[in-house]
């Protein structure tokens, strides 16, 4: 890896790219949250090991995706406002949410690592400040509001996300 790029350079680099080869998808399937609790560190693991490790703050919400990684991650309150709708609680804390949003995802070509004079992964700056790689035949994704980009393994993607 050459250096890590920031979320600034990876939106100015892959945004024309999203305008050009980037589909719209939604998240076809249901989500199980509940409140993070403050201080606690997620590590988000999908079927090709950690992804990355995000620290809760006060008003997060702990999503499980329903793959069969079952990955769990941390979402801003007022994003998860935005992003989810809740459809029944399911005890403990937990409740079932379905996906409302309408998000960009570009699968990242062999030419994209070419570019970064990369072989085998880009690694980036997450909005939180973590790493994250992308490989070959993975998606980088963003919201319509194109202020933010991130990873979702190919796997996963393929069993949460449908065209629009």
């Amino acid at each position: 890896i050459t250096h890590m790029l920031t979320q600034k350079e990876m939106l100015s680099h892959f945004l024309p790219l999203f305008e050009k080869g980037g589909k719209k998808y939604r998240k076809m399937s249901l989500i199980k949250a509940k409140k993070a609790v403050p201080g606690s560190i997620i590590l988000t693991r999908t079927s090709d090991g950690i992804e990355t490790k995000n620290t809760a703050e006060a008003g997060d919400m702990l999503v499980q995706n329903q793959t069969s990684s079952e990955e769990e991650y941390l979402v801003r309150a007022e994003t998860f406002e935005l992003k989810y709708q809740m459809v029944d609680s399911l005890g403990n804390g937990w409740a079932c949410y379905k996906p409302t949003g309408i998000m960009i995802g570009y699968e990242l070509s062999e030419a994209d690592l070419m570019f970064f004079q990369e072989t085998d992964r880009l690694e980036f700056e997450t909005p939180w400040k973590d790493s994250m790689s992308v490989r070959k035949g993975d998606f980088l994704v963003v919201p319509v509001a194109q202020n933010e980009i991130y990873r979702v393994a190919r796997k996963e993607f393929l069993e949460t996300y449908q065209a629009v």
